[in-house]
């Protein structure tokens, strides 16, 4: 079967998800689902002595849900440790339902081939969990979910979390937990506050209890079930692991320059714009470019949006940002802002990028700027797959900002390495042609052509315009054809839509 982009979709592995048709094709009315609460007692304590009793006592069964954040990333001591204790406990047949899995859960290999965890749904694969999965390491395909996209189907029932794991680095006794105010701060908690939401039994996990009431609260006390101090919840270092990093290559600043010129010639670039920027070399510099020009013209946004950055905190210190709307912190200036600015605003996942709720705000973007491992000549992202077309990448807020913000610009260089970054297909389409707008190289820019209002706006100016076609054979002039990727039939992987559609698959790598 061929969704409305021409992928291929077996018929079997759909189990009744639709199609994807369109980036706005299911937008008729949603209904929420509900979790089974256990009122608490005045005299009722939530804090246990270990994790062990935390998992008995959550009544944790074969063939359940457990979630799990990764607000630690590659620092994240959580995720392994409890899953060793089910182990332990003889629990098996689980669906993991985290909301992104890095290199550090290597460990989990053994417990899937163990059936402790048979089923996963996450929005990233890296490493060794990736490479393993990629060939053929689960029976059942992962379903690989957008950050919005994990949201509603939170909501909506289609992940039923039994149990949510949370990391806390601050939490007093009764549940009130936060992401700063201990030893291992990450900042903002956004991914885990739908879990906190909508699981039947919520433990939070810390290793800095404080007194009680630990307020302002990330998640409060009326969500939380039960609390378990340990040692060490995580080492803060490893949030800005492979993250984020300035850069002095000429190309990625050559690509940050155009990319900055597409914005600021747009008619978005005005006073009370709004913007997110990513974390890769590139986009990191785009800020920089922004910012001078923002000082130059006396523009100021009104926010800034997603993972955030130093370069935004900076931004938002010298007054040129107004709010900072903050669902997760990739470096540690970013943790530090969210406890002492009063603009700097903690919100969940839902609020950011649910395209199923009255209004996330991703919905009020003007510009994001975005990164890709790959790009088709129909504009079609991959963020997922390697050239080698295993899973080492996450879908994270791609397909949810790219498909809202008013100009939409992918920053990528025609070749990297050896491999082409322009091409005809795509491995994997995380992201679909119709929600980019510009596609930005070193050499120059391509203009989706629906978008023929940009067209006239760039094509006089000084950046070097080309067809997408052109940057594909010029890539192709540099590196040659690759090879193509030999794939079995069986698929590894689904990849969901941010409205719950399947808008690929990813096939066992040969």
């Amino acid at each position: 079967m061929k969704n409305s982009i021409g992928r291929e979709i077996p018929e079997e592995v759909l189990n009744g998800k639709p199609l994807f048709q369109g980036a706005f094709s299911r937008m008729g009315e949603v209904k929420r689902t509900a979790p089974r609460v256990m009122p608490g007692k005045p005299q009722d304590s939530k804090l246990l002595e270990s994790l062990e009793e935390a998992v008995m006592k959550s009544g944790l069964k074969d063939g359940m849900t457990i979630s799990f954040h990764h607000h630690f990333r590659e620092g994240d001591y959580i995720l392994n440790k409890v899953v060793d204790i089910i182990a332990d406990m003889g629990i098996k047949n689980l669906t993991l339902a985290s909301s992104s899995l890095g290199s550090i859960y290597k460990k989990l290999i053994p417990h899937i081939k163990n059936g402790v965890i048979t089923k996963i749904t996450t929005s990233g694969l890296r490493g060794d969990l990736g490479d393993e999965i990629s060939r053929g390491l689960m029976k059942e395909p992962v379903i690989i979910r957008s950050h919005g996209g994990r949201a509603r189907a939170i909501e909506s029932g289609e992940i039923e979390i039994d149990v949510a794991f949370l990391g806390a680095p601050s939490c007093d006794e009764y549940g009130n937990a936060s992401g700063t105010g201990g030893k291992a701060n990450c900042g903002s908690l956004g991914y885990s506050m739908v879990d906190a939401d909508y699981a039947h039994k919520v433990i939070m996990i810390t290793d800095c209890i404080v007194p009680f009431p630990n307020m302002p609260a990330s998640i409060p006390q009326n969500k939380v079930d039960y609390v378990v101090k340990v040692e060490e919840i995580g080492n803060p270092s490893g949030i800005v692991s492979g993250a984020t990093r300035y850069t002095k290559n000429p190309k990625e600043l050559l690509i940050a320059e155009f990319a900055s010129k597409v914005i600021t010639k747009s008619p978005y670039f005005k006073d009370n714009f709004s913007l997110q920027t990513g974390t890769g070399g590139s986009t990191l510099a785009v800020s920089r470019f922004i910012r001078d020009e923002m000082l130059k013209k006396n523009i100021k946004a009104s926010f800034a949006l997603g993972g955030i950055t130093k370069q935004m905190i900076e931004m938002h210190e010298e007054g040129l940002i107004k709010n900072i709307f903050d669902v997760q912190d990739f470096d540690l200036t970013a943790v530090e802002s969210i406890s002492r600015s009063p603009m700097h605003h903690e919100i969940d996942a839902s609020f950011y990028a649910n395209p199923h709720n009255k209004g996330c705000i991703a919905n009020n973007l003007d510009v994001v700027v975005l990164s890709a491992l790959e790009i088709d000549t129909d504009f079609n992202v991959n963020v997922m797959t390697g050239s080698d077309g295993v899973l080492r990448g996450a879908s994270g807020g791609h397909c949810d900002t790219a498909a809202c913000a008013k100009l939409t610009v992918i920053v990528s260089p025609l070749v990297r390495g050896r491999i082409p970054c322009v091409v005809e297909e795509v491995n994997t389409v995380i992201t679909p042609g119709e929600s980019i707008d510009v596609l930005v190289t070193e050499i120059g820019i391509a203009i989706n052509p629906l978008r023929q209002d940009l067209m006239e706006i760039y094509k006089n100016g000084d950046i070097p315009v080309f067809t997408i076609e052109e940057l594909k054979e010029k890539a192709l002039s540099i590196v040659g054809i690759p090879e193509k990727i030999q794939y079995e039939d069986d698929v590894v992987a689904l990849v969901e839509y941010r409205d719950g559609s399947i808008i690929d698959v990813v096939r066992k790598v040969k």
